[in-house]
């Protein structure tokens, strides 16, 4: 049975003091939170810059928190309850049913690795020179960026302010504008991307985290009381994130894969031409040991699979059929290291009769085993199904995801030290934020269908014969899945609240912006509520 238990945890950064939850699922989860400041009156001491940027294990280290609240919210992943198991008082159920509120364990946590993390960049932003007051600053801009995407309110502090100030507030709209500013004031001083440097912060990451902001700028700017929009999309707006978008694809170096999986597989750090920025589960002097993507395979995974899962999380089953069957983003095999005849899985989603290794009698099976069709734990079949319920499930309900398949070779000892990179931002992504940017009006001498065909063509499915903006939704989602793009898709086309499998009504629109956690508001005088919680 897998729960998580709420551990008190003191969170003194940026002027937020709360209670911190954490899955005992991921033994990489519920540390000691690193980044409170010593409160004796004076300015604190900044960080080193690789101590900077691991505030980003926050983002990659487990399957909660930012990561579940920008997918689990969407069309594409629920977590099933099965029998006791995975009930976890309602935390993955609410995030599905978008029924959260002030106290949700996972809005409240996430808030506290958000604004430790502001804490800490800002220490480096204000403090450094050179490149490393650049890095301090697109990691500040960064970190302010998902802030404001998902609370609609960032906290902010001078480096040199007493520790026990009190931080100030922007709103969503002075936080946009503050974050462009910074990241176009830092980016001269970036270094361009040459692939070596893809953990750290360049010019090509600077872009496209500005045209990112650019094309949900509309969604910032909108009044507070009608989150939901509609929005207004501005030329001006969509013409920046093309022109962004043009510098990136510039760069030589970048291109859309020949082949989807290589930008996610244990290599993917020498074999993707997309991954611009990303997150290394492997130490070295900037990345630590971060990423940590055994979860990815684990927290959906069966059992009896191998690497062993914790048999929870499933792709709901219209996402699943909005794949056309030779599409490679939906399941492939994977031929490098013997990977899917060793392991008995495809890359992508497993539905069906389940394989994998099967052990002689006495011991549990390991990579070396012969595959053969598994059995679940009374014998049967082990058949994942196309649908699963919110609440009632057995343990094969659903089918299961793997975006990010671990080198065989580790998975005896735990893959934990599997060297996949999550990817912040990737080529592919820029090139469909460009095509969305000249459906809403920006101009640029290529096509919006010429854009999605040459993406298509590269996933091995056919050319569309048209491109829509709901078209090109549903070509983000199949592309960028369980990378932590669906929620502010959904809410910049309009159609986050809308119903989807187990949630059959809508939600309020004011849930397309979460709602500063209670505990925080007592905390800071200049935090107001948003709308509607």
């Amino acid at each position: 049975m897998r729960t998580i238990k709420n551990t008190i945890q003191l969170v003194a950064a940026a002027g937020v003091i709360g209670l911190s939850a954490c899955s005992k699922l991921d033994p990489k989860l519920g540390e000691p939170n690193q980044i409170a400041p010593v409160t004796t009156g004076g300015a604190p001491t900044p960080p080193s810059l690789a101590a900077v940027y691991e505030q980003l294990n926050g983002l990659t280290g487990g399957q909660g928190n930012w990561f579940a609240m920008q997918e689990h919210t969407t069309d594409i992943v629920m977590g099933p309850t099965r029998g006791t198991d995975w009930d976890d008082l309602g935390t993955w159920r609410r995030l599905h049913l978008h029924t959260w509120d002030g106290d949700h364990n996972q809005v409240r946590d996430t808030w506290n690795q958000m604004n430790g993390a502001l804490f800490q960049t800002t220490l480096i932003a204000e403090t450094a020179t050179g490149a490393n007051k650049a890095q301090g600053q697109f990691l500040r801009a960064y970190f302010r960026y998902l802030t404001c995407d998902l609370f609609g309110q960032v906290q902010t502090r001078p480096a040199t302010a007493a520790a026990k100030e009190i931080p100030a507030v922007f709103t969503r709209s002075q936080a946009i504008d503050e974050i462009i500013k910074e990241l176009e004031e830092c980016v001269a001083n970036l270094p361009a991307f040459n692939g070596n440097n893809r953990r750290q912060a360049t010019k090509e990451a600077a872009w496209a985290l500005l045209a990112k902001a650019y094309l949900n700028k509309a969604v910032y700017k909108q009044d507070p009381t009608k989150p939901a929009g509609p929005y207004t999309f501005a030329k001006a707006d969509m013409d920046k994130v093309i022109q962004y978008c043009n510098l990136i694809d510039a760069n030589p170096l970048l291109d859309i894969d020949t082949y989807y999986w290589d930008n996610f597989t244990w290599d993917n750090g020498s074999k993707s031409s997309e991954n611009i920025f990303v997150r290394h589960n492997g130490g070295d002097a900037v990345a630590g040991n971060g990423a940590g993507l055994r979860w990815q395979s684990s927290q959906s995974w069966h059992y009896n699979q191998v690497p062993d899962g914790w048999n929870g999380f499933v792709a709901l089953s219209q996402f699943y059929d909005s794949f056309e069957d030779t599409d490679v983003r939906r399941r492939d095999s994977i031929a490098t290291l013997n990977y899917s005849r060793s392991v008995g899985a495809t890359a992508g989603m497993i539905v069906g009769q389940v394989f994998g290794p099967i052990p002689p009698a006495g011991r549990s099976a390991r990579i070396g085993d012969p595959v053969g069709p598994l059995k679940d734990r009374s014998g049967n079949p082990l058949v994942f199904t196309r649908r699963a319920s919110l609440t009632f499930n057995n343990e094969s309900t659903g089918i299961r995801f793997n975006k990010f398949p671990l080198r065989p070779t580790d998975i005896n000892d735990g893959a934990w030290g599997s060297e996949n990179e999550f990817p912040f931002f990737r080529f592919s992504d820029v090139r469909l934020m460009k095509a969305e940017a000249i459906l809403r009006g920006g101009t640029d001498a290529e096509t919006p269908l010429a854009i999605v065909n040459g993406l298509r063509t590269r996933r091995r499915v056919g050319a569309l014969s048209s491109i829509s903006l709901t078209a090109l939704l549903a070509e983000r989602g199949r592309e960028l899945y369980m990378e932590g793009h669906r929620r502010p898709d959904m809410i910049r086309f309009g159609v986050f609240n809308a119903p989807v499998e187990e949630r059959p009504s809508a939600s309020a629109d004011f849930k397309v912006v979460f709602p500063i956690p209670t505990v925080s508001l007592s905390s800071n005088p200049n935090l107001k509520q948003n709308f509607g919680y």
